[in-house]
């Protein structure tokens, strides 16, 4: 399959002496190619009403806001709730939990398998990057570590990213999603390989569907969905909104 390689980094510039010793000036454009194929949305079917869904555990410190339902299946134990608020229905291990997961499961094979011609290939920090609409795949893991990311929908409001991830993915503090061009969190959606964690007071878009865990540092928020197949999410202080 073609595919159009993207090093999210900085360039080595190199650096010429001259008398007196003046320092180079570097930097660097990243150009990310406009894709073509247009991407379809990823079913969530039952699973679309969830805003936070686990495998093992869920548990919570402080003053959490969640609105949109919370389930964990197969595993027990949500914790935290209270102090922490959900908006709407906990469900834990029961029908609707379990059915729940099953058709994360779909949605995840199903953003997980995607192919197209153009697809463009990320690596390492994408931070200071935009985004422009179309299929996203990384053989490692990312980070948005060295400024915001930015997702342009390019005027069409019904636009799709998906973003297929091998290992996992990370955000600094403070680091931001921000979307633009009419992009819409609802149709953002990471396929994690591992699990993803979120730095202290980062804001995040899109729907996050990984096969391990989730994990939101103090003051994180999310429009969204967190989604765990088989490990935890762990939360701290955060507001979590269904998108």
């Amino acid at each position: 399959m073609k595919t159009k390689n993207l090093i999210a980094g900085l360039a080595i510039v190199p650096v010429f002496l001259t008398a007196g010793c003046k320092k180079a000036d570097s930097s660097t454009t990243t150009v990310i190619p406009v894709q073509t194929t247009v991407a379809a949305t990823v079913a969530l079917a039952s699973t679309s009403s969830f805003v936070v869904l686990a495998g093992s555990t869920i548990t919570n410190t402080g003053l959490t806001s969640v609105t949109g339902d919370i389930g964990l299946s197969p595993g027990s134990s949500v914790k935290g709730f209270p102090p922490g608020i959900c908006v709407d229905s906990l469900y834990i291990n029961d029908p609707t939990a379990n059915q729940a997961k099953l058709d994360l499961t779909t949605a995840y094979n199903d953003a997980a398998g995607r192919t197209a011609t153009d697809i463009v290939t990320l690596s390492g920090n994408i931070g200071g990057l935009t985004l422009t609409p179309g299929l996203y795949k990384s053989t490692s893991s990312l980070a948005i570590s060295s400024g915001n990311l930015t997702f342009n929908a390019m005027g069409n409001p019904s636009a799709v990213f998906i973003i297929q991830i091998a290992s996992s993915l990370t955000t600094t503090s403070g680091r931001q999603v921000i979307l633009s061009g009419g992009a819409l969190a609802s149709n953002i959606f990471w396929q994690v390989g591992s699990s993803a964690t979120f730095g202290t007071t980062s804001i995040f878009q899109g729907t996050i569907m990984a096969m391990q865990s989730i994990t939101f540092n103090t003051g994180a928020t999310l429009n969204g969905k967190a989604l765990a197949r088989t490990g935890a999410v762990t939360l701290e202080d955060n507001t979590i909104v269904l998108q």
